[in-house]
């Protein structure tokens, strides 16, 4: 596929909105498709020596409810994801890590949406105070894998990145 066109019809300071052309040169295949475009995000897992988990719980408006979830952050211009991990573990929930490692990478939902999201592990904690943004009223809570693994099945966690998380860290050989 080849893209021909692509023009921006929105944008605000997370995303832009931009309507895309490409066609296929050997058979004439069209696709036009509105796409939102996001510079990425970091997800922190952060797990300390107990294996317990650090999930953040807050207010998403598109969601429309409260949500557990791994904290994460959007990748700032110029940054990196483990930059942005860094950086977000600290002003959500005060923590440092000493130690991080990749557990996955994905698109969110690429169909419409160009995002994709890292998760790390951040492993070797250090406490410390929280700095969240003005817009951010978040509550953090430590939960074991049996309770995270409980509310996945009942449906009470229902955010992607979280439940991606959690299985490729329960998963991981490294654990």
């Amino acid at each position: 596929m080849k893209i021909t066109s692509t023009r921006e019809v929105y944008r605000c300071r997370i995303f832009h909105v931009t309507e895309d052309r490409a066609v296929d040169p050997k058979t004439g295949f069209e696709i036009k498709r509105s796409v939102v475009r996001h510079g990425g995000s970091a997800v922190m897992m952060a797990v300390d020596d107990r294996k317990r988990i650090l999930l953040v719980r807050q207010y998403r408006l598109p969601a429309a409810k409260y949500l557990w979830e791994l904290p994460a952050g959007t990748v700032d211009p110029g940054e990196k994801p483990l930059q942005t991990a860094r950086r977000e573990l600290i002003e959500e929930t005060g923590y440092r890590a000493r130690t991080w490692r990749k557990l996955a990478s994905f698109f969110v939902s690429p169909g419409y949406v160009a995002e994709r999201m890292t998760i790390y592990l951040a492993t070797n904690l250090i406490a410390g105070k929280a700095t969240p943004m003005d817009d951010e009223r978040i509550e953090t809570r430590w939960f074991t894998a049996p309770e995270v693994a409980k509310l996945i099945r009942a449906g009470t966690i229902d955010d992607a990145k979280t439940i991606i998380g959690f299985f490729e860290w329960r998963n991981s050989p490294k654990r």
